[in-house]
């Protein structure tokens, strides 16, 4: 029987600073509480990768940001490298052969390979201006079903589609959110967020959380209450 998640479980802090000092930094600072990190493109060039081995290294999960989108035999080689480097997330954009490499360039080192299917800076505007006419969550659900075809492990998406993909995938599909604000948080440049406790019980697994832990006053106090709030849901 699969236990039960805790609420560190389903946090995943988002590393958005701009060197690997002020990275170690804020995690010594959150300390025991977190035990996901996301790293992403800001990171990546800079020493992300060795960053994510010495996470691993230290009991910590990793989730690479890298959104890859390539043929699939490149695709393939790349997840191969990340997985070498202590990864235990990776995302990939909604392309059947890109997702079919990640897949099988994963093998079975237990890397998640989870889809992007509509970025949470995006609204139906946002679709119209890239010629896509698909109503948004339509398209949400189109390309969670890619991710389910082609041996993804899950997606990353929006609270406010994710009860629909659960509705239509059940358990075949975790699901990933960002673009989560406490409450009485600004939204910055996102357009479709959430709370924490709306997120989990909208049927998100784990939850992405960037700048209102890593700019707070005090990162430990913020991780803290939003580890409240998804235990409250």
């Amino acid at each position: 029987m699969t236990p039960t998640p805790t609420p560190a479980d389903r946090l995943i802090v988002a590393l958005d600073l701009p060197s690997g000092a002020e990275a170690e930094t804020l995690i010594a600072l959150l300390g025991e509480r977190v035990s996901w990190f996301k790293i992403g493109y800001q990171l990546l060039p800079l020493g992300g990768y060795e960053m994510a081995r010495r996470l691993h290294a230290r009991g910590k999960r990793v989730f690479v940001d890298a959104k890859l989108l390539d043929i699939g035999a490149t695709v393939e080689r790349g997840t191969r490298s990340i997985a070498q480097n202590g990864a235990d997330m990776l995302t990939v954009h909604a392309d059947p052969d890109t997702i079919r490499g990640a897949v099988a360039g994963r093998g079975d080192t237990g890397l998640e390979v989870f889809v992007v299917t509509v970025l949470t800076s995006w609204d139906q505007k946002s679709l119209s201006a890239h010629g896509i006419d698909t109503p948004l969550e339509g398209l949400v659900l189109r390309r969670a079903e890619m991710a389910a075809e082609h041996g993804a492990n899950g997606v990353i998406a929006s609270a406010e589609e994710a009860r629909a993909i659960r509705e239509r995938f059940g358990d075949r599909l975790s699901i990933v959110t960002p673009g989560i604000r406490p409450k009485g948080a600004a939204a910055d440049d996102q357009k479709r967020i959430v709370t924490p406790e709306d997120a989990i019980r909208a049927g998100a697994d784990r939850l992405v959380v960037g700048r209102p832990i890593v700019k707070a006053p005090a990162p430990a106090e913020a991780a803290g209450a939003i580890l409240a709030e998804i235990a409250s849901a």
